[in-house]
């Protein structure tokens, strides 16, 4: 073997103490699978006082110098598990100039500004490897920059944020309201204190962008990614898509299209939708994660698995940084970002999907006459209706029946426009619900 290969660390939390164990725990299979052993260098932290239990590293390799341990000239790879914007964009960027590969688990990072992370490793001649920005354990960013690196991708519609996955599971299965199941997932652990990240959908946004960034062949950043969260998601949608045969999930959806000059472009978004219970990602349930890739020549291609969790991102971690160091001992890089698409990001306003709205309206003649005249209006087509008499919404509404529309595929400004317009109708006391409807049609 040769001599070994040295390793900067950043950040010692879930992740970063999970990575720790990895490298000690499997050191002998590692050195086999490289060809030269794994060295810690140094670990950048916080805090040195901090109790790490029983991590199998000598305490004088724990550092808050992280700018020094980057630019040490024995380090050979750069490991970031901190999270965040700065500092770790200015630690990446400086070590990647430098030549020294870098495996990052930073999808705000990436989401944020991949650009300059992307151009630095060119700059460096180095690799930059993050499978574990998306999706935790489940081997998918590689697949698609690699694997599917011949092949066009035309859809990616994944589940990619265990907390929601898990609320939304509850509610399902149990019936109960957003809070209740929140309260539930926050007590197991799923979710953090402050849930704001995954529940309003920025956690999933970031990882639509490196998805659809991978899948296109186009830059494509958090800005681009229309987002919605599940905190408007009631126990009465829930209870109507199982009327439906459906389940709702929060989607993250990135394809490929034309806007509305012909060209090509595409679409990436990440909102709660209704999904029939035949599509392949209605039965991931609990803190799952799944993604559904349609590829022209490949077909319908599922990556399922645990998405979260100190374990299972280190494991992904720890593929990247066999990969990395392989092609350091051969001399060779990876090859660098595939942008050459640079395609157009088209507006929420031209995506195409399907709209449920429940409605409460006045129980007398031509109400249903005055409601499809809207949707006619706008050129939405209407797939089925189902009315509701009074009683059989929760009680308190004061309403005299509810109308239930699907619609068939239209552009979502059409969609929105429409529902708009359904508030101005005397006959239509509320809306009380609006959700999209992915798959199926």
């Amino acid at each position: 073997m040769t001599s070994p290969l040295r390793l900067a660390i950043l950040g010692c939390g879930t992740v970063g103490s999970e990575v720790v164990r990895l490298l000690h725990e499997q050191s002998a299979d590692l050195a086999a699978r490289i060809g030269a052993p794994l060295e810690i260098a140094g670990i950048a932290v916080r805090r040195l006082g901090r109790d790490r239990g029983d991590l199998p590293v000598a305490p004088e390799l724990f550092t808050t110098d992280a700018v020094g341990l980057v630019k040490s000239d024995d380090v050979d790879v750069v490991i970031e598990v901190v999270g965040g914007i700065e500092p770790a964009r200015s630690w990446l960027v400086d070590a990647l100039r430098a030549g020294k590969s870098v495996v990052t688990a930073n999808k705000a990072l990436l989401a944020e500004d991949g650009a300059s992370l992307h151009d630095a490793a060119a700059d460096g001649g180095a690799d930059l490897y993050y499978e574990a920005a998306v999706a935790g354990a489940i081997p998918l960013l590689r697949p698609l920059r690699e694997s599917l690196h011949g092949d066009r991708i035309n859809r990616v519609t994944g589940i990619v944020n265990g907390t929601t996955n898990f609320i939304l599971s509850a509610m399902d299965a149990t019936g109960a309201g957003f809070a209740e199941a929140l309260e539930e997932a926050t007590e197991l652990g799923y979710a953090e204190a402050d849930p704001t990240a995954d529940v309003e959908g920025f956690d999933a946004a970031a990882k639509a962008a490196i998805l659809a960034s991978l899948a296109f062949h186009t830059r494509v950043g958090a800005a681009d990614v229309h987002r919605e969260g599940i905190t408007e998601v009631t126990a009465a949608d829930v209870a109507s898509a199982k009327a439906m045969g459906c389940t709702i999930k929060l989607l993250c959806i990135a394809a490929r299209g034309t806007d509305a000059a012909g060209r090509e472009s595409v679409s990436v978004r990440v909102h709660p939708a209704m999904i029939p219970l035949s599509h392949p990602l209605a039965s991931v349930g609990d803190a799952y994660n799944a993604v559904f890739v349609e590829a022209e020549a490949a077909g319908p291609l599922m990556f399922y698995g645990r998405g979260a969790g100190g374990a299972a991102t280190a494991s992904a971690v720890l593929g990247d940084v066999v990969a990395v160091c392989r092609n350091r001992l051969a001399g060779v890089h990876a090859p660098s970002e595939s942008a050459y698409a640079d395609l157009a990001v088209r507006p929420m306003g031209e995506a195409l999907t399907r709209y449920h709205v429940s409605l409460d309206v006045a129980d007398r003649p031509g109400v249903l006459a005055a409601v499809a005249g809207v949707f006619a209006r706008h050129d939405v087509s209407i797939a089925t209706v189902r009315q509701a008499p009074a009683g059989t919404e929760p009680a308190g509404r004061g309403v005299d029946a509810v109308l239930v529309i699907v619609t068939h595929t239209a552009p979502d400004a059409a969609l929105a426009a429409t529902v708009e317009d359904l508030r101005g109708l005397d006959a239509v006391r509320s809306i009380a619900s609006v959700l999209r409807v992915e798959g199926g049609e």
